[in-house]
């Protein structure tokens, strides 16, 4: 039986996104949802993107755009030096896409090019990296970097009175439009959590693979979820975003 997995964000921790998609016996008729946030981090960002090219002929899937590839894109173009995020993970990245030549960097620039804003399945379920602020619905978005930026989505469910009903007029009307949302980009672990979490309708699968967490795999009918070990273990002579907020 084919699955929908969604798999949150990765930051180049190649090793432990290979682990995970073994642990979730990851097969041709699965299809697979990536929710952004490949690059930037651990050192294997190129590797990471890499497999992602490759799966795109060999599986079913989505790839969403996160913030960090559009940061990376923003260097691998211009060269122009951005210090804030070489602080939070670019640096890697810089290393990283360093050890490619111009082909292979014009192809991973391709790659990031044809990423997906948002995704929206035929049972009005919602992908994005981030989120949205418009209640009108992310189709209304007039900011598209809102997209894979936006916190306030995420900070919104965490806040609301778990016995609010959706008839109040006091629901948020951006919740409305969907059955489901999944977004990465805001790490649970900043809150305590460890696993792929819900609040209201939206599910957040960014289980803090860029700091001491972990990459997450889940499937959206089932619920069921697989989680690499922690990032950090594989890479224990590299400091991430460990040191970083």
């Amino acid at each position: 039986m084919s699955r929908t997995l969604v798999i949150g964000d990765i930051h180049g921790g190649y090793k432990a996104l290979l682990q995970v998609m073994e642990q979730a016996k990851v097969t041709t008729s699965d299809q697979l949802i990536f929710l952004g946030d490949y690059v930037d981090g651990w050192s294997e960002s190129h590797e990471v993107v890499r497999l992602l090219m490759k799966l795109q002929y060999t599986h079913n899937c989505v790839f969403l755009k996160g913030n960090h590839e559009s940061l990376l894109m923003d260097w691998l173009i211009t060269k122009k030096e951005n210090k804030v995020w070489e602080f939070n993970g670019g640096d890697s990245s810089i290393k990283s896409y360093n050890s490619l030549s111009e082909q292979e960097v014009k192809e991973h620039l391709d790659f990031f090019d044809a990423l997906q804003l948002y995704y929206k399945d035929d049972n009005n379920r919602l992908f994005v990296h981030a989120g949205f602020t418009n209640p009108r619905g992310i189709e209304a978005e007039f900011f598209q970097e809102y997209m894979y930026w936006d916190r306030t989505l995420w900070e919104m469910v965490m806040a609301m009175n778990p016995d609010l009903q959706p008839d109040s007029p006091f629901y948020p009307k951006r919740l409305l439009h969907y059955k489901e949302i999944f977004i990465g980009h805001t790490p649970v672990t900043n809150f305590g959590l460890s696993i792929p979490t819900n609040y209201a309708n939206v599910w957040n699968i960014d289980t803090g693979a860029a700091f001491m967490g972990r990459i997450s795999i889940m499937d959206i009918d089932t619920k069921e979820y697989w989680q690499s070990d922690v990032v950090a273990n594989f890479y224990p002579h590299e400091e991430g975003r460990n040191h970083k907020k």
